[in-house]
């Protein structure tokens, strides 16, 4: 393992002023997107979509470090035969790749999960390393009801996310570590943050078990945020607040980089959030975001699967790039989002 050139690459990830993009959709979840705009989820159609994404110069030059792909397409080509992968490296963002297989029930856990994918991941992580991945992806699902999670489920979940982890170093893959406290019920922001303190601290704990370099990893955390559910729901400050006083009491400083899922908040609030929290002074680690529907759903709608938006659909993308980079910064202003509409 060279620590080295991981921890160059883990840096180059959270740089400031630019995140990542979550291209990693499963077929399954691609399919409901083009579903609501009306465009059949072909393999034609899906890759046509993302190529628009990586062609759109000003957003991947300027503000996307790197992709997180999903298997189908870092083996696919452009229409040109270009590889979707070479699209990427020409705008000088860097290629990952998501190798987690889902989830499964979790044993004797009635209502909760564990990823899967742990199997064969060594001889997969080298085929993606020579298709030219860097850095890879893994997500653990947690989530808040009634009795749960339990610490069954928060341990498994940490545990398969530290081997995930061992193994991409030693294949000279970054890993990012996402363990994701998901927003659905109708707990509080205090709640969210009592469990997240706990994966994270688990998460952290295992990690050292199993010898992880965490010089040269990316965590990618939910926010402290109220779930969708609960009546009262937090402010943007508050958020901002409790989600950086959170990162400080968990996330060991030798970190490079945090880069924020977006979980199913809108796309504002995502880059209001990310921008209050950079308000709150010096921090140990690089801030960004690595947004999956945050970043894509004005670009699909503005395209809606035809040739002649692919221009509309680049524009919506680029936009929705530069204010993430701009939040990431702590210079974003929400007036800058009416003087785009």
């Amino acid at each position: 393992m060279n620590l080295t050139e991981l921890n160059r690459i883990a840096t180059a990830m959270v740089a400031p002023g630019k995140g990542i993009l979550a291209a990693d959709e499963s077929s399954g979840t691609i399919k409901k997107r083009f579903d609501a705009i009306g465009v059949e989820s072909t393999e034609g159609n899906r890759r046509d979509y993302r190529e628009m994404l990586f062609r759109s110069k000003e957003a991947m030059n300027r503000y996307i470090s790197g992709v997180i792909l999903y298997d189908e397409t870092i083996w696919q080509d452009a229409k040109d035969g270009t590889p979707l992968v070479k699209l990427i490296e020409q705008s000088g963002a860097i290629p990952g790749i998501k190798v987690d297989e889902g989830t499964q029930g979790l044993p004797m856990c009635p209502g909760e999960t564990v990823t899967v994918g742990l199997d064969k991941l060594a001889e997969r992580l080298k085929k993606y390393y020579e298709r030219g991945a860097r850095f890879a992806k893994w997500r653990a699902v947690i989530d808040i009801g009634s009795g749960i999670p339990s610490m069954t489920a928060i341990s498994v979940n940490a545990h398969a996310l530290a081997r995930y982890a061992a193994l991409c170093q030693a294949a000279q893959i970054v890993p990012i570590v996402e363990p994701e406290v998901l927003m659905d019920g109708d707990h509080d922001l205090d709640r969210c943050y009592e469990v997240t303190e706990r994966v994270l601290n688990k998460t952290f704990q295992e990690l050292r078990v199993q010898r992880v370099a965490l010089e040269g990893m990316v965590l990618k955390p939910n926010m402290a945020i109220s779930g969708k559910k609960c009546a009262k729901q937090a402010s943007v400050e508050e958020v901002a607040e409790k989600t950086i006083r959170l990162l400080k009491a968990c996330v060991p400083a030798a970190v490079p980089g945090v880069a924020f899922l977006s979980g199913g908040q809108s796309d504002e609030e995502a880059t209001a959030h990310l921008n209050a929290m950079h308000k709150l002074g010096p921090l140990p680690w690089g801030l960004t975001f690595s947004y999956g529907r945050a970043l894509q759903a004005a670009p699909q709608k503005a395209w809606s699967g035809k040739a002649e938006n692919v221009v509309a659909g680049q524009n919506a993308f680029s936009h929705r790039a530069r204010m993430n980079g701009l939040a990431s910064k702590g210079e974003w202003q929400s007036s800058l989002e009416k003087k785009a509409a």
